[in-house]
């Protein structure tokens, strides 16, 4: 029989969430209190709440969840995909006030109060995803406790004066300072550079069961860095931030490219390639966040249901090849999201690269995309065999 965990019981203090074209939704304090600033989102996951939160690429947004009802199942020391949680704030519908499940060892709003994160409920959090799909994604704040009383001037002035996504380069506060190895778990291939962007630890349990030695390198790594662990290939993964933003990365990237080292990127990893080939980046209107974003593999023709969790995109022609801007020849886009044909995927026909705008790792589900870490597998493995044959 599983033992329901009280939720805290933390006094209803109230909060309020304001928008910086000055909505202003009053709710209830949720989490710790205070106040916290950044670029308010919506995530559409029915579940998989507590990999959301711990999800590195949500550094600096506040994030909204359109499911009515969270807080259900808890947190467990199981399920974390990071060392903490990093969204800015949180906002929620109706949070349960009992935990239960099995796997649960506290709740999720002592969760919150333990990392420090300001959160508010007992809002329209239907009204706010509508008013964000027209208006666009956009900065507020969560004033709770005493800071919901602040003059509402000043409270729509400090979420003003906040810095906006677009230009901010946030990798550095989510990577790891010193690099770490995940040892393989599957018939060992070789060692694997990862450049930790904000990577997911289910996307470094995937790839070490895919033979590799994970070497998670710090987001300030050079390509002498890259090339002192002797990688058969390199991967660049999730993470926060504006890509127009990471010109050393960037340049890192074409060095891989350049030297011929297999190359696979998910989310930044896929802006970043893009940047790499010379094409542009674009920041969404609202984004897309969440489990339930169906993507077309074009070579296929298989509709994927994807985990997503990006505002910022590639431009690219969604028909045909095209050259690469920066010489890396041909390139072709290889999946696009089919509620708005944004580019979700890049393949270099020319040179062992490619890259996907979304998940594959997919913890909380679903996983139509994990195939794709058996794709670049293969494609290493074939370009060792190659190396080996001359």
């Amino acid at each position: 029989m599983t033992t329901p965990i009280a939720s805290s019981g933390h006094a209803a203090d109230a909060a309020v969430l304001v928008l910086e074209d000055g909505t202003r939704h009053v709710g209830r304090a949720y989490g710790a209190r205070g106040t916290t600033l950044g670029e308010v989102v919506f995530a559409t996951g029915m579940s998989g709440y507590q990999e959301t939160l711990t999800d590195p690429s949500y550094a600096g947004q506040i994030v909204l969840q359109t499911a009515p009802h969270i807080g259900n199942t808890g947190m467990n020391d199981e399920d974390p995909e990071s060392r903490r949680i990093w969204v800015a704030g949180y906002i929620v519908r109706d949070p349960s006030r009992v935990v239960s499940n099995w796997r649960a060892n506290s709740s999720l709003d002592d969760t919150l109060v333990r990392d420090g994160i300001v959160g508010i409920s007992g809002i329209d959090t239907r009204a706010v995803t509508r008013h964000i799909r027209s208006a666009g994604s956009m900065r507020g704040g969560i004033f709770s406790g005493a800071d919901a009383a602040l003059d509402a001037d000043e409270q729509l002035r400090r979420v003003t004066e906040a810095p906006e996504m677009a230009g901010q380069n946030l990798s550095a506060q989510v990577s790891v300072s010193v690099a770490e190895v995940t040892p393989a778990t599957g018939e060992r291939i070789g060692n694997l550079a990862v450049l930790d962007l904000g990577v997911k630890q289910s996307t470094l349990d995937n790839l070490a069961a895919r033979g590799f030695d994970v070497h998670v390198l710090p987001q300030s790594s050079t390509f002498a860095d890259i090339a002192a662990i002797e990688p058969v290939a390199v991967f660049y993964s999730n993470g926060p931030g504006d890509p127009s933003a990471s010109d050393a990365q960037v340049a890192v990237l074409r060095e891989v490219l350049d030297a011929g080292l297999p190359y696979f990127g998910i989310c930044f990893g896929n802006q970043l390639f893009g940047r790499a080939l010379g094409l542009g980046t674009y920041k969404l209107t609202f984004g897309h966040r969440g489990i339930n974003q169906p993507v077309l593999d074009k070579a296929t023709g298989r509709v994927e249901i994807t985990a997503h969790n990006h505002g910022f995109a590639v431009e690219a022609p969604i028909e045909g090849s095209f050259d690469s801007p920066h010489g890396y020849g041909k390139v072709e886009v290889s999946h696009v999201g089919l509620n708005d044909q944004v580019v979700e995927g890049l393949r270099a026909l020319d040179i062992p690269a490619f890259s996907v705008q979304y998940h594959p790792e997919a913890a909380a589900g679903p996983h139509d995309a994990n195939y794709l870490f058996d794709r670049f597998r293969d494609v290493v493995v074939a370009h060792l065999a190659k190396k080996d044959s001359k």
